[in-house]
């Protein structure tokens, strides 16, 4: 019973809030291609951006980083996992995997509740672990039309990235793989141009299916408590143009080229949610003359799920990375 509640609560904020809407009625909160083009480059880094206040080697593989971000005037983390031979000073770089966590969740969930660490032992690539926040939604917040802070995504891509490229040996082949918020994030990330390869494990990929307007409200309620949820994207009538902006759904065409992994589960109510949002982003895809490789099966939205899933898309990500 208790792993049921948390994988609910993981789910609660599923793209900004789609996951909550379950949680949120079970609680009476709401109210009723062609060939493959190379990834972007990384902007050059600003050390006034983005500074290291501390790194630490956890072990021989294991580093993790505490940051000084300019985006999210605020301190944070991020774990790496090296591959062997690494070293700061090395006269070479590693291909990347980068793997995002999902709502209520942090850096430490991929090492701490999945077998990433076995998994990519031996492989020749970097994965890195970011900080997304725990209602986040991996995105800049509009906040009422000023926008400032958090800036996730200004944070990612224009901050982080390019610091590790900088700094810690990181390649330009990049892959992305996130499960609930994390693969709403994933895709968002991969039709920026920064990366070969992007899955999706129970991420909410259409977030302006019915309904979810309302849980994206119940969502960041539980999720950062006291944060009024219009702060991410506005309201879903009024500035709907930024809904769009932030909906893989809407984005999909700018994923020509871009190895696309998409897997859901149907074994609970809010893994039912992010699978009608999987498969629907899927038949757009393909609509547009994009491969979609999906998977969809019985599994819950938990952490189980999500490490049978990572092991299915890891073959793929990691031949994008070659």
């Amino acid at each position: 019973m208790a792993a049921r509640v948390r994988g609910c609560l993981i789910g609660a904020v599923v793209a900004g809030g789609l996951a909550v809407l379950v949680v949120a009625v079970a609680t009476a909160v709401l109210l009723r291609r062609g060939g493959e083009p190379p990834p972007s480059p990384a902007p050059s880094p600003s050390p006034r951006a983005l500074r290291v206040l501390e790194e630490k080697r956890l072990d021989e593989r294991r580093m993790e980083l505490r940051l000084r971000s300019q985006a999210l005037e605020a301190e944070t983390g991020v774990r790496l996992l090296l591959p062997e031979g690494w070293s700061k000073d090395a006269g070479r770089t590693w291909p990347v995997l980068w793997l995002l966590h999902g709502g209520l969740d942090g850096y430490t969930a991929w090492t701490a509740k999945t077998d990433v660490d076995r998994l990519t032992r031996g492989d020749d690539v970097i994965v890195v672990m970011p900080d997304g926040g725990r209602c986040g939604s991996y995105s800049d917040w509009w906040n009422g039309g000023r926008g400032g802070p958090p800036r996730w995504e200004t944070y990612h891509l224009k901050e982080l990235l390019p610091l590790l490229e900088a700094r810690y040996r990181a390649g330009p082949r990049r892959a992305v793989a996130g499960y609930s918020m994390g693969g709403q994030g994933a895709m968002l990330y991969a039709a920026k141009g920064h990366f070969k390869a992007a899955a999706s494990f129970s991420g909410a990929l259409h977030i302006l299916q019915p309904g979810v307007p309302q849980a994206v409200m119940a969502g960041t309620a539980l999720g950062c408590f006291g944060t009024d949820w219009r702060r991410i994207w506005g309201d879903p009538e009024r500035q709907r143009a930024i809904w769009r902006a932030h909906n893989p759904y809407d984005q999909v065409a700018r994923l020509r080229g871009v190895r696309l992994y998409v897997a859901a589960g149907d074994g609970d109510l809010v893994e039912q949610l992010a699978n009608r949002a999987a498969r629907a982003f899927a038949e757009r895809a393909r609509e547009e003359g994009i491969d979609v490789r999906t998977h969809f099966t019985r599994g819950g939205h938990n952490h189980d799920t999500w490490q049978r899933e990572l092991h299915r898309a890891y073959p793929m990500l990691l031949s994008a990375l070659r």
